[in-house]
């Protein structure tokens, strides 16, 4: 059975718009890496539409459908985020953050409303988004001896690895990007050099 590695996330951000009774809603979706890119985001929305009602999220960092965040800021529980949240795990995309922006109208929307509006919202950002396929991938760090060089190269070759950093003197070392499914025979082959050390840095 073959190792499916690859994930839906954004190549490109998108953004969309839904009206009901006077109140608008903004929705914008963003690839994001981290929870820092999180808070940058919400920090430059906040910043473009000061005179918002409410700056409701949600974002998923895993393809892990259990593991997610999000933000009602203020709407009833269960209005805002979590159909932003449906809309993100009903497109099956992963680090990616959608932002739902509303300017209230004057008339409530009851829950009801409320779900459909901001599950509309973030449909529309995600429908003008460019979304696309990406591998799942681990860094490793791997340092080993000049001597052993044309060795780390010939797998660096053989399984299109990409070089994130590199250092060569008496002692080298190489930051990889290796994609999920290689792993296994990466670190197999790598393990045979003598003496070399690898070490897990982060995953994405």
């Amino acid at each position: 059975m073959l190792f499916d590695d690859t994930y839906k996330t954004l190549g490109q951000q998108g953004e969309g718009i839904f009206r009901d009774k006077g109140s608008k809603f903004l929705g914008f979706a963003f690839p994001v890496r981290t929870e820092e890119d999180v808070k940058i985001h919400l920090a430059s929305i906040r910043s473009l539409h000061p005179k918002a009602r409410h700056y409701c999220w949600a974002v998923r960092f895993t393809t892990d459908r259990s593991i997610f965040k999000l933000n009602d800021d203020g709407e009833p529980s269960g209005s805002a985020a979590r159909p932003i949240l449906n809309t993100l795990l009903s497109f099956d995309v992963t680090n990616v953050l959608i932002i739902v922006v509303r300017y209230f109208g004057g008339t409530l929307l009851g829950i009801p409303g409320l779900i459909h509006a901001y599950k509309n919202a973030a449909i529309e950002a995600l429908n003008n988004a460019v979304i696309i396929n990406k591998s799942l991938i681990d860094v490793y760090r791997f340092e080993f001896g000049y001597i052993d060089v044309n060795s780390v190269m010939r797998i660096i070759k053989d399984f299109e690895i990409n070089i994130l950093n590199q250092e060569f003197d008496n002692d080298c070392a190489m930051e990889l990007e290796i994609r999920k499914g290689n792993l296994d025979n990466v670190l197999g082959k790598m393990g045979k050099i003598n003496n070399l050390k690898m070490t897990y840095l982060y995953s994405y």
